[in-house]
């Protein structure tokens, strides 16, 4: 069975019951499949760039990372949030690991557009770390840090740094969110979710803010690995232990013809 990477926001960070659930499920899981958890963290970024008198914008959900910003960004993933997860796993004797996504050139990054900053755009490199790192049964817990090919620190999204680190593994790409899915037209959760559709919402402003990036980042996993994406809530992780029998709740984002 190929592995399951599962991405988390910072959310999830701020309900300890919730990190607790998610953490007892995945203690269960790990005994069926490789798992690999992908974070990100931007409440936690909000509070250290806040605490320093930084404040950063967005555009399209993508946060705009200041070179000068860098330092407590990479400090809130790699440090404070990764860790935390870490010792969360390791709480319910699970062996995690904490990396950032250039640790064993796991994944490459080239500069994304200017106006974004220290911002990297991910590609699956070298797949020996994680494979080894799974292959021994442990849990690699990945922060949305990497590196350009000259050696400075850049900030990823989170949603994609996922898919990067699901084509490396080519494993099967959950992105857990606070909420139960992508909503449509209605207000309703849909079950299922195509480009044309999703262009639509975008336009109507149905899709927006960090959900924007969150649908993007599916529908190029989707394509790339010809398989659905899952988007789907946090609040009931109990599901992932059915997710082979096809019964997750959420919306399934599908591949482009």
């Amino acid at each position: 069975m190929n592995p399951l990477v599962i991405k988390i926001g910072g959310a999830i960070m701020e309900n300890p019951l919730a990190l607790d659930k998610l953490f007892t499920v995945l203690a269960q899981l790990q005994q069926k499949r490789g798992v690999i958890i992908v974070h990100g963290g931007g409440c936690i970024v909000d509070e250290h760039l806040s605490q320093a008198g930084f404040s950063s914008d967005k555009i399209n959900g993508l946060r705009v990372s200041a070179k000068q910003h860098m330092p407590l960004i990479t400090g809130a993933l790699a440090g404070t949030v990764n860790k935390q997860l870490v010792a969360q796993a390791n709480s319910k004797q699970i062996n995690a690991v904490g990396l950032a996504l250039h640790d064993g050139a796991m994944v490459a990054c080239q500069p994304a557009a200017k106006e974004l900053g220290q911002v990297g755009i991910p590609a699956p490199a070298n797949p020996e770390l994680t494979q080894s790192l799974l292959h021994a049964n442990m849990l690699p817990i990945i922060c949305s840090i990497g590196q350009l090919e000259n050696g400075e620190l850049v900030n990823v999204n989170a949603d994609d740094a996922a898919v990067a680190i699901s084509e490396l593994v080519n494993g099967e790409l959950l992105l857990l969110t606070d909420v139960a899915g992508v909503k449509g037209a209605d207000g309703d959760y849909l079950a299922s979710l195509n480009q044309q559709q999703a262009n639509q919402l975008i336009e109507q402003g149905i899709i927006a803010g960090g959900m924007i990036a969150k649908v993007n980042a599916a529908f190029v996993a989707a394509t790339r690995l010809r398989r659905s994406i899952a988007v789907t809530s946090w609040k009931a992780p109990e599901q992932l232990l059915t997710l082979h029998q096809g019964e997750l709740l959420g919306t399934r984002i599908d591949p482009n013809e």
